[in-house]
């Protein structure tokens, strides 16, 4: 069934792309209005609607390849072969963290135009109502609130039809979805039809628990919903397709450089006795070069590369630059700090049922390819809240997700499901650091999984939740075995298989963090603007202060649409 779509990608995708600066030598020059710092999941959403005005010329720097032609990433069954495919990574690792007993995990981070947005699971998801409105509260800006916030949302997307074009009626809500955006957002084309009815008769034979969502992108998530991604004609939809797309690249004041990667902000002024960034240094091939923004510089490196820039020019806590030898510019001691992630477990799989020459439904597959999606609250009387506050935002914010794949991870050729966990309210707090004065050295990365206790309970709440949701009865004679046998173990034992097999999410936010402006702490404004700075914005999930309840790249286009509006209002 794939055979058709494989043909046309491979036909097509190079089809119709403009030309993008592969070499430096062709660029027009480096004197511009704005120079964005990543062609990413927000960078690429900022250069478009800046390059919207004529009048202005931008510029993009994006330290990758191109992405015209990644088979890995336009065709989502492959997702699997994209990563851990170190073409395309940075290859970074964590440090070692005390959370997980100690260990060091991969933690992937695109390195070709689109970002994370052509290298992530494609999932849909904006979060809770009350995520925005804590951002709201803590910003002192109204304007970060949910129902400011969701024209931003639909602006970015263009619902689609699922590629195998079934009915969707009963599984999204329309009135909620934009259709003219340039993101494509789908629900799953490509059916497992038993496996699907099964999820579906759950939520009405154990409604309490697990009870059915029409549509978790309403701002109210709990409960169980179909899954939602970034998915468009059968093929993923990124900030490069979509944003960069050829009536847009074609602007003549929008440019695009590959290979670019920044090192540090130079052409330091003094204006009304604050730091103004005038330029951008970066390498291409063996040499440095500068490009020269007169208006704007807008980071959109992500949560690692922003603040590994911001350090890099001599922004963050003075302290710790001095130890590495590189003047202080602008004392701001939260870069880096207040780093949340969702600490995720994928170690809930089941064998699928089988009898004779029967056998259940249940493919063998690997990322990507989830068709719920379900999230919850942990219970009132949790061992949790007995020693923590509740860390989510607010009563209708869930502390779980929950997701729902008619395949497995580990065991190639075994056919299994997998119920997979996160917790989305995480407690835990990491950081991304530099370790030396060479701009160019990888940061070390600690996004602090399972530094708090109540994390670690979260989780286990939801191994059983994962246990009960199989216990309903139309799961007899579907699953066999669970995989990692957990009856059982003791408290400490369940613990430490917790801590030994937790991963990452890859949706590290907070790095250069959101503030009310005058606040002691944070990196940036409720405008983006860095504090104590002229000339220096960031735009990407960064500067979200607390990680949402949600998959971040739905987030980055819809604070990439705002942030966009805020500079433009500023230069009208």
């Amino acid at each position: 069934m794939l055979l058709p779509t494989f043909i046309l990608l491979s036909l097509f995708c190079g089809v119709g792309w403009c030309k993008l600066y592969e070499d430096i030598a062709d660029l027009p020059g480096l004197h511009y209005d704005f120079v964005v710092v990543g062609g990413g999941t927000a960078g690429n959403v900022v250069a478009n609607r800046l390059s919207e005005d004529p009048k202005v010329s931008v510029l993009v720097l994006e330290a990758g390849l191109s992405n015209e032609g990644v088979l890995s990433s336009q065709v989502p069954f492959l997702l699997s072969e994209l990563i851990p495919d170190s073409t395309y990574s940075w290859n970074y690792t964590t440090i070692d963290m005390p959370g997980l007993n100690g260990r060091s995990i991969p933690y992937f981070r695109a390195f070709f135009l689109g970002g994370c947005s052509a290298h992530n699971g494609m999932v849909y998801t904006r979060g809770a109502a009350d995520d925005f409105n804590r951002y709201a509260t803590l910003s002192g800006d109204s304007g970060w609130s949910w129902n400011n916030i969701l024209p931003y949302f639909l602006k970015s997307e263009k619902w689609s039809a699922p590629a195998d074009q079934h009915d969707t009626q009963g599984q999204f809500n329309p009135q909620i979805h934009g259709t003219n955006g340039p993101i494509s957002v789908s629900l799953n084309g490509f059916s497992w039809s038993t496996f699907e009815q099964n999820i579906i008769q759950t939520t009405k034979q154990l409604p309490n628990d697990f009870p059915f969502n029409l549509d978790t992108n309403s701002g109210s998530p709990l409960g169980v919903s179909w899954l939602q991604s970034t998915i468009g004609g059968g093929e993923r939809s990124t900030s490069a397709t979509g944003y960069l797309a050829p009536h847009f690249i074609n602007r003549p004041n929008l440019h695009v450089l590959l290979h670019a990667q920044a090192s540090k902000l130079v052409n330091v002024t003094q204006k009304a006795g604050k730091p103004n960034f005038g330029g951008v240094e970066f390498r291409y091939g063996n040499s440095l070069y500068v490009a020269e923004a007169s208006k704007e510089i807008i980071l959109s490196a992500g949560p690692v590369g922003t603040p590994q820039i911001l350090m890099n020019s001599g922004i963050g806590d003075r302290s710790s630059l001095n130890a590495l030898g590189i003047s202080t510019v602008l004392d701001l001691p939260s870069v880096g700090k207040n780093a949340s992630d969702h600490p995720s477990l994928s170690l809930m799989q089941w064998e699928g049922w089988h009898s004779g020459t029967r056998r259940a439904q249940v493919p063998s597959l690997t990322r990507g390819v989830g068709t719920h999606i379900g999230f919850s609250r942990l219970p009132i009387n949790s061992p949790a809240f007995a020693a923590f506050a509740d860390p989510s935002p607010g009563p209708a914010a869930p502390h779980l997700e929950l997701t729902f794949t008619p395949g497995g991870f580990g065991m190639p050729g075994a056919n299994l499901m997998t119920i997979g966990i996160a917790v989305v309210s995480p407690m835990s707090r990491g950081s991304v650091m530099i370790s030396s004065s060479d701009p160019f050295a990888p940061p070390l990365i600690d996004p602090g999984y399972l530094s708090s206790e109540f994390d670690v309970l979260a989780l286990r709440h939801g191994v059983a939740q994962a246990q009960h949701f199989v216990s309903a009865p139309v799961w007899n004679g579907f699953i066999g075995a669970i995989t990692t046998d957990i009856a059982g173990l003791s408290e400490a034992e369940l613990e430490g298989l917790i801590r030994n097999t937790t991963g990452a999410s890859f949706h590290l936010v907070g790095t250069a963090g959101m503030s009310a402006r005058g606040a002691r702490y944070g990196v940036v404004d409720p405008d983006l603007r860095v504090k104590g700075a002229l000339g220096l914005s960031v735009i990407d999930v960064s500067v979200v202060p607390v990680v949402p309840a949600a998959h971040t790249a739905a987030i980055a286009y819809a604070f990439a649409e705002r942030g966009a509006d805020l500079i433009k209002q500023r230069w009208s």
